[in-house]
């Protein structure tokens, strides 16, 4: 038995007093082995006796197997975790079925799959016949300029397709554009992460919108994750002046700066026109007013033969309005014969003597009739109907109900080019209301300083008091929710403060009892 040594820690006694028991406890070679070494190796011989090492020197053999049965139970346990983890990154093809029939498909999820050509001409066959076809979602699967061309040329052949989803996919020629041309249907499309820079923002600015096209399908565009700066942010807000359909676009994680966020602040208030978009203006109003005087005379005649304004009216509304004034006709030649049968009722059923007290409650009742009778030819009856008190009238309302539907004409309507809004003059410019359509704006995680929040103060000002003027008129609602967290402004800006007053109570997505005090100082992102 090894004694124990005095400066030496307890920890160290212990340990070699179980090694210097090693030999006389039953133990297999191995372990024999391993504590004669540890004891031997733990000590040194000296002139005064045997000097312990360090432990680090002396616990490294005698604990060595039992990190090693650790590591080995720990093993499965990690590589189980990182495969949960990162399974959404493993190749895959999946699909969100309706029920059990696999025509039924509303939705397509490929990740980490490459497309080719042999993949894309599958499709082509394969996605038209899925009628309940809504979205396809390509998260790297390898796109090319030529391939995307192939799946947009899928794209018409599947009408109830309204979502689309390539992130992961960077482009060299940039031909996102082509998704949202003037007659694409597409009305979600998300193009996060794909190194979008300045010029591919041009050509998507320019099918947004410009002066001969726009698009007027888009409802929600998603840009963020890209290489766009101030200039790619110009273009986009070129874009936004004459499109009237984008309710909702994420340029987040970019790299704009204070001047792309006064470009896009322009366009959400009153802006001026240039000479081209004044001239352009100009030359839609005489075409306007040129088709207004061909179309009078014709409205005239509509107004005189249908007593409303001109519409294409089917012939089987016209027929159904002449059916209609001929009973009403009819109605008006029976409704002399009715009252002189009430009259003889009345006074077969003793109404009263002149004079006599029986008289006036006669009176009473005959002006009621006489009320009753009035109402009738309101009412749209037949031959075979018969008038009861109290009865014809409902069934007269309910049969004007069923026939209202079928003789209202509902003209077809016109997406008004914004150059014709309701435009002012001032300084000797031409102005327009600016883009109210737009409802969803995130520039989280930019470069935009004190600056640019000012110039967005201006332009919520604006809209504000624009809504305010057209209270009580249906009309566009404006910005209803700006995204500006994880920008280059101080948390305590007033500007931002203000900006916030005026944009939290319009968020229809904001409640003041969820959040916290410390996250109240962001907007909501």
């Amino acid at each position: 038995m090894v004694k124990r040594n005095t400066s030496a820690p307890a920890s160290w006694s212990r340990i070699s007093m179980s090694c210097a028991a090693a030999p006389d406890s039953p133990k297999s070679p191995r372990s024999q082995l391993g504590c004669n070494l540890s004891v031997t190796s733990s000590c040194q011989k000296s002139p005064s006796g045997l000097v312990p090492l360090p432990p680090s020197d002396r616990l490294a053999p005698c604990l060595a197997e039992e990190s090693d049965t650790l590591a080995e139970k720990e093993v499965p346990a990690n590589l189980t975790q990182i495969q949960s983890k990162y399974a959404y990154f493993h190749p895959c093809i999946q699909t969100e079925l309706e029920h059990d029939d696999p025509k039924s498909t509303r939705e397509i999820f490929l990740r980490g799959w490459k497309i080719e050509e042999r993949m894309l001409a599958v499709f082509s066959k394969c996605l038209p016949a899925l009628a309940n076809l809504q979205a396809v979602h390509l998260w790297k699967v390898g796109l090319t300029d030529l391939s995307l061309l192939s799946l947009i040329a899928i794209l018409p052949n599947c009408p109830n397709l309204k979502t689309l989803t390539l992130e992961g996919n960077p482009l060299a020629e940039g031909s996102f554009y082509r998704l949202i041309g003037e007659e694409s249907t597409l009305a979600h499309v998300s193009l996060r992460n794909n190194n979008i820079g300045n010029a591919d923002a041009k050509l998507i600015g320019q099918a947004l919108s410009t002066l001969k096209s726009s698009n007027k399908s888009l409802v929600s565009l998603i840009l963020s994750f890209n290489h766009i700066s101030d200039l790619g942010a110009g273009y986009i807000a070129e874009g936004l002046r004459l499109n009237r359909s984008l309710l909702c676009l994420s340029l987040a994680h970019n790299q704009i700066g204070d001047q792309g966020t006064l470009k896009l602040a322009e366009v959400l208030g009153p802006f001026a026109l240039t000479h081209t978009e004044v001239v352009e203006r100009r030359r839609l109003l005489l075409e306007k007013e040129s088709q207004e005087r061909s179309r009078s005379p014709l409205r005239h005649a509509d107004a005189k033969s249908s007593e409303r304004p001109s519409s294409l009216v089917s012939n089987t509304t016209i027929d159904k309005l002449q059916s209609a004034k001929q009973s009403k006709s009819g109605s008006k030649k029976k409704e002399p014969l009715k009252k002189e049968e009430k009259a003889q009722a009345n006074t077969a059923g003793g109404g009263g003597v002149v004079g006599g007290p029986a008289f006036v409650p006669a009176k009473k009742e005959d002006a009621k009739q006489a009320k009753k009778s009035v109402s009738l030819p309101l009412v749209v009856s037949t031959p075979e109907q018969k008038v009861v008190r109290g009865k014809g009238t409902k069934s007269g309302a309910k049969e004007k109900r069923s026939l209202l539907p079928e003789l209202e004409v509902v003209e077809p309507t016109e997406i008004v080019n914004p150059l014709l809004e309701q435009a002012e003059h001032r300084d000797g410019k031409v102005f327009l209301p600016g883009n109210r359509v737009l409802i969803n704006l995130n520039l989280t995680w930019n470069q935009i300083t004190e600056q640019g929040l000012k110039a967005f103060l201006a332009a919520m000002e604006s809209q504000q008091q624009a809504s305010k003027s057209t209270a009580g008129v249906k009309s566009q609602t404006g910005l209803l929710r700006l995204s500006l967290g994880k920008n280059r402004f101080p948390p305590d800006s007033k500007t931002f403060a203000k900006l916030q007053e005026l944009m939290l109570p319009r968020d229809p997505t904001y409640s003041q009892l969820s959040k916290a005090p410390d996250e109240e100082l962001a907007v909501p992102s």
